[in-house]
């Protein structure tokens, strides 16, 4: 089976924001290594290391383009040049000030209020490599249909292979799996002041379109390329 790609914002590894996500994971995505956790009050490691096992295996980041395999006429290298020369298209966007939220039964950061130019960056990203999308599998498309998609979702999944782009986009970087709403309050409390920190200090840019790889189904998905945004 061949492998999949997506286009992904993450943040620069030297910057306060990537460690404290990375470590929050407890894996650096660059080269696969474990990195170690903060433990919240209240959890045990493996508890924490269950709550954040699903997010691990993609990295911190948020989705632009979902994972995707590539169509038989295109290999890696088309898709490395066609970002190249997509990414040179695109301005930065300030994300301005982040907080935790819950997104159906996970919980992520999203911006506290819509940043400029943000949704049509994400919309360039999904319909800008398109072509070199393979459809979706049989089974893939099982998956994201077992899910409760509305009629826009359905049509959006059916034409890019993912039913969250466009005007159902919504920019988020992953910080659980599935938790309940008890222990969904301790998180929220043992990153608060962390956020609250890096919002201050260190204001995050989506600078940067990141190709991640995941080369056989079920390995962790590696980041591979960085392409500044405007270079």
């Amino acid at each position: 089976m061949s492998a999949r790609y997506a286009i992904y914002f993450a943040p620069d590894r030297h910057s306060p924001w990537w460690t404290f996500g990375a470590h929050w994971l407890g894996r650096n995505e660059h080269d696969n290594t474990a990195l170690a956790q903060p433990l919240p009050e209240g959890l045990s490691p493996a508890e924490f290391a269950g709550i954040t096992a699903e997010p691990r295996r993609y990295g911190f980041h948020a989705t632009l383009k979902a994972p995707f395999r590539l169509s038989s006429a295109h290999d890696e290298s088309d898709l490395v040049a066609r970002l190249g020369r997509l990414a040179q298209t695109l301005a930065p966007v300030p994300l301005g000030s982040l907080h935790v939220a819950a997104l159906g039964n996970f919980l992520a950061l999203v911006p506290t209020t819509e940043p400029e130019g943000l949704q049509a960056l994400a919309a360039a990203c999904v319909t800008g490599l398109d072509d070199l999308r393979a459809p979706p599998e049989a089974g893939e498309l099982a998956r994201r249909r077992a899910a409760p998609l509305d009629a826009r979702e359905t049509e959006l999944l059916d034409r890019y292979g993912y039913p969250y782009v466009m005007d159902r986009f919504r920019l988020h970087l992953t910080l659980t799996g599935p938790v309940d709403a008890p222990l969904a309050r301790q998180v929220c409390q043992a990153v608060a002041a962390d956020v609250d920190r890096l919002n201050t200090q260190a204001p995050l840019v989506l600078d940067r379109l990141c190709l991640f790889v995941e080369r056989s189904p079920g390995t962790p998905f590696q980041r591979v390329m960085d392409v500044r945004l405007g270079s």
